[in-house]
């Protein structure tokens, strides 16, 4: 007997289905997860649509479909119906990302379209800890950001941004929607940074957190004080701050070839769980 399949968008009603199966897989879902308990699954409020992928009436899978499209728990089935949708509706994210294996192979089904890419990473190693370092010590001066330090703060996240991505997050509006993110994060508590004589030294975000997991961003080192070990002592002084007050797990995910950042986060703990995978436009 066939088994039905389809595809649509979920409706706010379907939010217990949606998170039941983004807690399937708390650390590699926490970033869509977060945004969903936060803002449910109004395209308006959670910032673009949830596509869901459902066989025999379930709901099985899920797709993100704001500024980032993110495939969740899908197989290649799924990802060949998440693709055949986000073909008819056209390009309106800024990057694909998500679990390599889904990612790659929905990238593979969208570039005919989509492409050129402005970059693929494929292989962006997904890190996890549960604990803070008992063999490092954390940096004293690291601490949470206030509102009162932004004007210090949102040159070095510009600066962070530019590096990692390779575009400035000031084109387009002049940075309007991206300062606003600094500064929601600001305001709730997950802004952590080493200031020295007015300038950023050491920072780090807490970009999303549920009650299972959180996910560390944005980690920079202002480029003439690498080499000091400025950012194990930092992390480990995040983590601190972070394990146990606001999740149990801390994640993150790193460009491969950043062998410096793999060795700094190994040795604070950091675990390889699996991988990520990001297309960027």
């Amino acid at each position: 007997m066939l088994t039905t399949t389809t595809t649509r968008v979920l409706q706010p009603g379907e939010l217990d289905a949606a998170l039941a199966v983004l807690d399937r897989e708390p650390v590699a879902n926490v970033f869509v997860a977060a945004r969903v308990r936060v803002a449910g699954l109004d395209p308006w409020r959670l910032g673009g649509e949830m596509w869901g992928w459902y066989t025999g009436g379930r709901l099985e899978s899920l797709c993100y479909a704001g500024a980032n499209l993110v495939p969740i728990g899908a197989g290649p089935e799924a990802v060949r119906a998440f693709a055949e949708r986000a073909r008819r509706t056209g390009r309106r994210c800024s990057s694909i990302v998500g679990p390599a294996g889904p990612t790659a192979q929905l990238w593979g089904l969208l570039e005919p379209s989509w492409g050129p890419a402005r970059e693929v990473r494929r292989n962006q190693p997904l890190m996890v800890t549960e604990s803070v370092p008992a063999d490092v010590e954390p940096d004293p001066r690291v601490r949470l950001v206030g509102k009162e330090d932004m004007d210090i703060l949102m040159p070095a996240c510009v600066a962070m941004f530019t590096e990692e991505v390779g575009v400035s997050p000031l084109a387009g509006d002049g940075g309007l929607l991206y300062q606003a993110r600094v500064a929601e994060l600001v305001a709730a508590g997950r802004s952590f940074a080493r200031i020295e004589n007015g300038q950023v030294v050491f920072k780090a975000e807490i970009g999303a957190v549920t009650s299972e997991a959180c996910q560390i961003q944005g980690v920079w080192v202002a480029p003439e004080h690498r080499g000091r070990g400025l950012s194990k002592t930092g992390m480990a002084a995040v983590l601190q701050q972070t394990l146990g007050l606001i999740a149990p797990v801390a994640s993150l995910y790193v460009n491969d070839y950043n062998l410096p950042a793999r060795a700094t986060y190994r040795s604070v703990g950091f675990r390889e769980v699996g991988s990520f995978m990001s297309v960027l436009f």
